[in-house]
């Protein structure tokens, strides 16, 4: 379990970097929405992670399988953050697009390994605890890029905000330093072709063409609204009259550990409602929730109202990430987790990259707040998937 406070927070923290941190550096340069709102494209390396997941089973780099990759995409991380600071976003924002690709590249990268490692290194029985902690420890590593990093932004220039913070990667490097590779469920792959053909082979003879595809939507469409709501969270607050030590101090505490105490409480109560009445219940709280964005849109600068909203909707959101991703763990084969994973993982992020992508252009044509019921109303399609996906009288699906 400590293993898993270690890898969330890694696994975590680049993300946060490219979703939280960036958007807010280049707001605060002058960059417009529309500009930001393209910037979600270079989260592409999580939409199409799975295509090189493969790689990652077959090779054995030094260190071990799981060790040696994590070692390399960790390393990268560590160097790659800090030269952020380097740039002026007003002069040269498309070397920072690109800079930030190849950050999410290796983010992606990183989190397929994770993925893979905590699969093998979980008991069956521990698999629902572990990832509660792995999703806990995730949304903690959103404190630095989103709390402490624009706080320190008010206090220091940018480019120390961005060294600061990489050096938060260090501890994710010690612990692979530390840590032992895990057993094979039934060795490496003997070839690449095996390492790509049987997974999603396995995939679609279990499920059936038909249940593959509904399974696949329902895994794209499921936290669709709640995405794109919170895409240009950052912004949104800055255009609402919030400085940045208030968003920092205020609104990211506010969103982390009411998500922390959702997830939480998601996870016991799933032992008792199972995996399907969990998605219908909390998928619920988390879609109406979003309309508190819309009443925020609406108010003046109110600091404690801010933080009712997003609390609210953090913990919606902590609930329904708690039953998708016991869902998604649920849906994968043990013999080839890194890449069922990862294409699982891939699917979901695709809204955070091709939807939110255009967010920016939404929001500048239709304003703050019929944005944010648009995003309510997307996130119906997923909830209505659940008719056949996860109907609320079958407990095949429940927690063991």
């Amino acid at each position: 379990m400590l293993i898993c406070v270690f890898t969330g927070f890694s696994s975590g923290l680049p993300l946060f970097i490219l979703i939280s941190l960036l958007p807010a550096w280049l707001r605060s340069e002058g960059v417009n929405l529309k500009a930001i709102g393209l910037f979600a494209f270079i989260n592409l390396p999580f939409t199409w992670k799975f295509l090189w997941a493969p790689l990652f089973d077959r090779y054995t780099p030094p260190l071990g399988r799981r060790r040696g990759w994590l070692i390399i995409t960790q390393l990268s991380l560590l160097i790659s953050i800090p030269i952020f600071g380097s740039f002026k976003p007003g002069l040269d924002i498309w070397t920072i697009a690109y800079l930030a690709t190849v950050v999410a590249f290796f983010s992606a990268c990183q989190d397929i390994v994770i993925d893979a490692y905590r699969r093998e290194l979980l008991l069956d029985a521990e698999l629902g605890l572990g990832n509660a902690v792995h999703v806990n420890a995730y949304k903690v590593a959103g404190l630095i890029p989103g709390s402490l990093s624009l706080i320190l932004a008010d206090h220091m220039d940018w480019s120390s905000v961005f060294i600061i913070t990489a050096l938060f990667m260090l501890p994710g490097l010690i612990m692979t330093l530390l840590i032992s590779e895990p057993l094979l469920l039934s060795g490496t792959p003997k070839t690449l072709r095996a390492a790509v053909v049987e997974p999603f082979k396995e995939f679609i003879s279990r499920n059936g063409i038909k249940s593959a595809l509904l399974i696949l939507a329902f895994i794209f469409l499921y936290k669709l609204g709640d995405s794109m709501a919170t895409a240009l969270a950052t912004p949104f607050y800055l255009d609402m009259g919030y400085s940045k030590t208030e968003i920092g101090l205020i609104a990211k505490n506010a969103g982390l550990w009411p998500s922390v105490i959702g997830g939480l409480l998601g996870g016991a109560w799933m032992v008792k409602l199972g995996i399907n009445r969990s998605l219908w219940i909390f998928g619920a709280v988390q879609m109406i929730a979003i309309l508190g964005f819309a009443w925020l849109s609406t108010a003046s600068h109110n600091i404690p109202l801010l933080g009712l909203v997003i609390g609210i909707e953090a913990f919606g959101v902590g609930l329904g990430t708690a039953a998708f991703v016991a869902y998604i763990a649920h849906t994968t084969h043990p013999l080839y987790t890194a890449t069922q994973f990862a294409l699982f993982t891939s699917l979901a992020a695709v809204p955070r990259t091709f939807a939110n992508a255009a967010t920016g252009y939404m929001v500048e044509n239709l304003g703050w707040l019929k944005f944010f019921i648009l995003c309510f109303v997307l996130a119906i399609p997923g909830m209505l998937l659940l008719i056949k996906i996860a109907p609320w009288n079958e407990t095949s699906t429940k927690q063991n």
